[in-house]
């Protein structure tokens, strides 16, 4: 009798593939308790304001109140003059700082000194009140008036903040430039750039990476600090704010009205600091951070990934 052998019985099978391992992310206990602490206090705070005599249908009654837009205009105005007025000062004393002239530079050293190191709202107080002390302005044939006619809130604001500002940007333009390399200076100057050239094609350009950052943050504490103003007479948001709670027996309420535009407006200010810091970013960095839509669409992928694998 014939037996038929299987002759492929014998063979071993071949092994089954890898299993895919299941990752278990990290419990972080410490992130909840944090969490809950957060929430509660917040909670508190809400609750702490909620009990007092807050009349909070105020706030929105005068958000779009004709003088609270008068002075958010006057703010972004004032914003805008004081910062050029800093940023053309802050250029041209950083140049004199950096200058091997030891009378240019000692000059720039003893402004950034003495607008550096002392109060804003000090400066303020010394322009407007020069007319105790002068009766006239006289610069010859060019003008002359009164001091009291001459020196106006506005120019007072104008003076007070710009001057002040010029201190600052001169220290951060000058540490914008010192960041180039000055290889590259001196490889221009090689090539028959002269040096003005070379700070406009080469050095100021690299220089931006690092001036445009602090640079933004001074532009959004500039528009707090125009509140300053309000002091000498000048007016816009917060001293319109101040008028209109006087008048309508609602000071608190009209303060909250006040920050709530500022916060409107240093939130807009931040999200164009971003961009432009990523417009500069280009070529220092071999990718440009994610916009904060990106980010979002980000986060929300990751969030439907982990609900489809759980």
């Amino acid at each position: 009798m014939t037996v038929d052998i299987d002759k492929t019985s014998g063979r071993d099978t071949p092994p089954a593939g890898p299993r895919a391992v299941r990752a278990i992310p990290v419990r972080h206990y410490g992130r909840y308790v944090a969490a809950v602490i957060a929430i509660a206090v917040l909670v508190a705070i809400i609750y702490a304001f909620g009990q007092g005599r807050i009349n909070w249908q105020a706030v929105p009654d005068y958000f779009f109140d004709n003088r609270i837009l008068t002075g958010v205009g006057k703010t972004l105005m004032l914003t805008v003059l004081s910062m050029l007025i800093g940023i053309v000062g802050g250029i041209v004393l950083a140049v004199m700082r950096l200058s091997k002239n030891p009378v240019t530079s000692s000059i720039a050293w003893f402004y950034i000194w003495f607008f550096r190191g002392t109060p804003v709202l000090v400066q303020l107080f010394v322009w407007f009140n020069l007319g105790l002390v002068f009766t006239y302005i006289d610069l010859g044939p060019i003008y002359k008036d009164y001091w009291s006619s001459f020196m106006t809130p506005l120019l007072t604001a104008l003076l007070g903040l710009g001057l002040n500002e010029a201190a600052y940007m001169a220290e951060i333009c000058r540490a914008g430039l010192l960041a180039v390399d000055e290889g590259q200076t001196e490889a221009a100057h090689a090539l028959g750039m002269s040096h003005g050239k070379t700070l406009r094609r080469i050095v100021i350009p690299q220089a931006m990476r690092v001036i445009v950052p602090p640079t933004g943050n001074e532009v959004i504490n500039m528009l707090k600090t125009t509140s300053l103003v309000a002091a000498v007479q000048f007016q816009e948001l917060f001293r319109y704010a101040q008028d209109i709670g006087q008048t309508s027996g609602a000071p608190v309420e009209m303060y909250f009205c006040a920050a709530a535009w500022y916060l409107i407006m240093t939130s807009v200010l931040s999200v164009g600091q971003f961009y432009i810091e990523r417009y500069y970013a280009r070529g220092s960095s071999r990718q440009l951070p994610p916009t904060p839509w990106q980010k979002v669409k980000a986060n929300l992928t990751s969030f439907s990934s982990r609900k489809v694998m759980a």
